[in-house]
C-alpha cells in the first residue's frame, strides 16, 4: 500500500512538472548587471499568443511597466529555431502561428538603478524594484523578473534560482531541492509568481516564532552596520501585539521580511517604505538611519504591511481576485484596502500598549494636517477607480492620511450606534468571514454588505456622504463623540517649498534637500517653475549644510512676503543632475495649526466611548 501510494505520488509530481512553466534565474553568471531568465513551457494549444511583463502589480497603484528593463529577448521552438515575434509595447510581444513555442529568454536589468533618471518615466517604488549587484544582493520581486502568456496565468511555475553556494535566499517560499547550488520552488500560477519575492545575499538571517507564527528575517547592509539579530526584540514584539489584535482574521503560519538597507557605494534608492504579499513583505530603508528609528519604522511600516493579510489579500473585489497584469481595472475601495489597513496600523498600537494614547492622538492630528495637502471634496472612490491616471493619481498619497482618517470615524461611528458593541475591526471581521481570500466581493456592492454584516443601515449614509460623496469629513464633530476637542491656532506665515515642510529629507551624495514624489509644492515653489523631483542645493547663495540646517531655516524665516529670492537647484536631466537656478519673489504660507487634546471634562458618555475606542473593549 505504502510503495504503490508513494509511486502514484511520483507520478502526480511528474505530470504536474510537465505541465508547469520551468523558469530559472541566474544569479551566477551575472554580466552588466543584468540577470538571464529562461522560461521552459508545456506544449502550446493556441497558435497565436501574447507574452506579458507586468504593468503594474496590485499594491502598487501606478503604472511602472516592468517590461522596460527587458532585454535581449528571444523567442524559440522546441528544435531550438528563434521564432518571429512583434513587439507592441514594452510589456507586450505577439507570436503567430506559435503551436511550437518552446522556450523564452531574455536578459534582466534592474529598476533600482533607473531611479535617478525620470526624464521617460517615473521611478519603480524601491520596495516592489528590483536590484542586481553581483557578489553583493539580489532584490527580486518576481513581477521584475517573470512574464506569463496570456491566458495561461493559471498554469502552474517550477522556479529555479542558479545561486552562488555562499547566498542565501530570504523567501516565505520552501526550497524543494537539497542542492547549495539551486533553490526550487513551485508556485501554483502566475499570481502566486507575484505573490513571492526573495532577496539573496550572504547569509545574515533570523528565524523564530511570534505568536504561533514562523519568521524570517533577512538584512543586507551594504556596510555591515546591521544586522537582523539587531531588530529581532522589537520585531517579536510587534508580531505578537499584531497577532493579538487581529485574533481570528490571521491565519499566517508562516511570514518573511526582506528588509534591504540603501547605502554605501550602492544605488541611490529613493522610494523607502515596503509592499506587502501574502505571506511576506519586501522592505527598503536607509542604512544612514539609527536604530532607534528602523524599529519605529519597522513597527509602523511593516505592520501595515502585514495587516494587509486581512485585507485586501484575503477580503477583496472581483478586480483585485481577477487582476489584469497587462491591463488592469482598479477598485474603488483604496479607503479601506489602504486607509483601513493604515488605521489598524496605529489603532492597534494604542489598544496593545506599544504607545500611548496622547501618542495616537499626535498621530492622528498629523494625518489631519496632512490630509489638507489633497483635495478634501475629491470623491475617494472616484479617485480609487481611476488612480492610474491624472489628476487622480496625484491624489494617491492621502489614502494614507484622509484614508485612515475614514476609517476611524466609521469606527466611532459604529461604536456609537452600537453602544460600543461593534468597531471598524468588527466590521472587517464579519466582511472576512462572508467573503475571504477565495471569493471576491462586486465592487459596486460593497457598501450593500457593509450595512448587512453590521445590520446598521447608517453606514451607508456615511459612506455616500464622506467615502462616495464630494462633503469634507467632519473630524471634529467624531472626534467630539470621543472626548477629544480640536484647538485651532493659525501659525506663523512660512517660506519653504513644499507645503509641508516635514516631508522634507536630505540627499547625502549630493548634500540637497530632496523631497518626496507625492509632496504638495507650495506656492513660491510653483510660482518659479520648481519640480518636485528637483533638488535644492542653496538659496540665496547659502549652501545646504545638514550640519548647521538650523542656521538655513532660521534664514528662511527671515524672509518677506515678495522679497526677490534665487534658489539653487539640482534637476534631473535625462538620468544627470544638472545645477540650475531659479529666481521670484517669496509667497509665504499661512497655515491654520489643528491639535486634537484630550477633554479636561468629558461626559461620562464621552469617556466611556473613549475607552472602548481607545482600548478595543466593549
Amino acid at each position: 500500500m505504502r510503495k504503490t501510494v508513494l509511486s502514484l505520488g511520483i507520478f502526480a509530481a511528474f505530470l504536474a512538472n510537465a505541465q508547469s512553466i520551468k523558469t530559472t534565474i541566474d544569479l551566477v553568471n551575472v554580466k552588466d548587471d543584468k540577470v538571464a531568465v529562461t522560461m521552459e513551457f508545456p506544449k502550446m494549444k493556441s497558435g497565436d499568443i501574447k507574452f506579458h511583463f507586468p504593468k503594474t502589480v496590485p499594491g502598487t497603484y501606478s503604472v511602472d511597466d516592468y517590461g522596460r528593463f527587458i532585454e535581449g529577448i528571444k523567442f524559440y521552438d522546441n528544435k531550438g529555431k528563434e521564432l518571429t515575434y512583434t513587439k507592441v509595447n514594452d510589456n507586450t510581444y505577439s507570436l503567430k502561428n506559435a503551436q511550437a513555442l518552446s522556450k523564452i529568454s531574455y536578459l534582466v536589468n534592474d529598476s533600482f538603478d533607473d531611479e535617478l533618471d525620470t526624464s521617460k518615466h517615473k521611478a519603480v517604488f524601491s520596495p516592489s524594484g528590483t536590484d542586481i549587484e553581483a557578489g553583493k544582493v539580489y532584490m527580486i520581486n518576481t513581477h521584475g523578473f517573470i512574464g506569463y502568456i496570456e491566458n495561461m496565468q493559471d498554469v502552474p511555475y517550477q522556479l529555479v534560482v542558479q545561486k552562488p553556494t555562499d547566498f542565501y535566499g530570504t523567501t516565505a517560499l520552501v526550497d524543494q531541492d537539497k542542492s547549495e547550488s539551486t533553490d526550487t520552488f513551485t508556485l501554483a500560477n502566475y499570481a502566486k509568481v507575484t505573490d513571492s519575492p526573495l532577496m539573496y545575499t550572504k547569509p545574515d538571517y533570523i528565524t523564530f516564532n511570534a505568536g504561533g507564527m514562523d519568521l524570517v528575517l533577512g538584512v543586507y547592509s551594504p556596510t555591515g552596520k546591521y544586522k537582523a539579530a539587531d531588530f529581532k526584540e522589537n520585531l517579536e514584539k510587534m508580531v505578537v501585539a499584531q497577532k493579538k489584535f487581529l485574533g481570528d482574521m490571521n491565519t499566517n503560519k508562516k511570514y518573511a521580511i526582506m528588509l534591504y538597507l540603501s547605502g554605501g557605494d550602492g544605488p541611490n534608492v529613493k522610494g523607502f517604505g515596503a509592499l506587502e504579499h501574502h505571506e511576506s513583505t519586501s522592505v527598503v530603508l536607509p542604512e544612514g538611519m539609527p536604530k532607534d528609528a528602523i524599529d519605529n519604522t519597522i513597527t509602523d511600516v511593516v505592520s501595515h504591511e502585514f495587516f494587509h493579510t486581512v485585507n485586501p489579500l484575503k477580503t477583496h473585489s472581483e478586480e483585485i481576485h481577477y487582476f489584469d497584469y497587462a491591463d488592469p481595472k482598479m477598485s474603488q475601495h483604496l479607503w479601506m484596502y489602504e486607509g483601513g489597513t493604515e488605521y489598524f496600523a496605529n489603532l492597534f498600537q494604542i489598544q496593545e500598549g506599544l504607545i500611548n494614547k496622547d501618542q495616537f492622538l499626535e498621530r492622528i492630528g498629523e494625518k489631519i494636517a496632512n490630509s489638507k495637502s489633497y483635495d478634501d471634496t475629491m470623491p475617494f472612490t472616484v479617485m480609487s477607480k481611476n488612480v492610474l491616471v491624472e489628476p487622480y493619481k496625484d491624489q494617491y498619497r492621502n489614502v494614507y492620511e484622509k484614508g485612515a482618517l475614514l476609517a476611524m470615524c466609521l469606527d466611532i461611528e459604529l461604536r456609537k450606534l452600537s453602544n460600543g458593541e461593534m468597531g471598524y475591526r468588527d466590521m472587517i471581521r464579519k466582511l472576512s468571514q462572508r467573503f475571504g481570500e477565495n471569493k471576491p466581493f462586486k465592487d459596486d456592492k460593497l457598501i450593500d454588505e457593509l450595512v448587512t454584516v453590521t445590520g446598521y443601515p447608517q453606514v451607508k449614509d456615511f459612506y455616500n456622504k464622506y467615502i462616495a460623496g464630494n462633503q469634507p469629513t467632519p473630524y471634529a464633530q467624531y472626534l467630539n463623540m470621543v472626548g477629544v476637542d480640536i484647538k485651532k491656532q493659525e501659525s506663523h506665515p512660512l517660506f519653504w517649498f513644499i507645503k509641508d515642510p516635514n516631508q522634507t529629507g536630505f540627499d547625502e551624495k549630493t548634500n540637497a534637500f530632496a523631497f518626496d514624489d507625492h509632496s504638495a509644492l507650495s506656492p513660491f515653489a510653483k510660482s518659479i517653475g520648481f519640480k518636485i523631483t528637483d533638488q535644492v542645493l542653496a538659496l540665496d547663495g547659502r549652501t545646504v549644510d545638514i550640519k548647521k540646517v538650523q542656521d538655513f531655516i532660521g534664514y528662511t524665516r527671515t524672509i518677506k512676503d515678495g522679497q526677490e529670492v534665487t534658489v539653487t537647484i539640482l534637476r534631473d536631466n535625462a538620468g544627470k543632475k544638472e545645477k540650475m537656478t531659479l529666481k521670484g519673489k517669496a509667497i509665504l504660507d499661512k497655515m491654520t495649526m489643528e491639535t486634537p487634546v484630550f477633554k479636561a471634562n468629558p461626559t461620562p458618555e464621552e469617556l466611556k466611548l473613549q475607552t472602548q475606542w481607545l482600548t478595543g473593549k466593549k
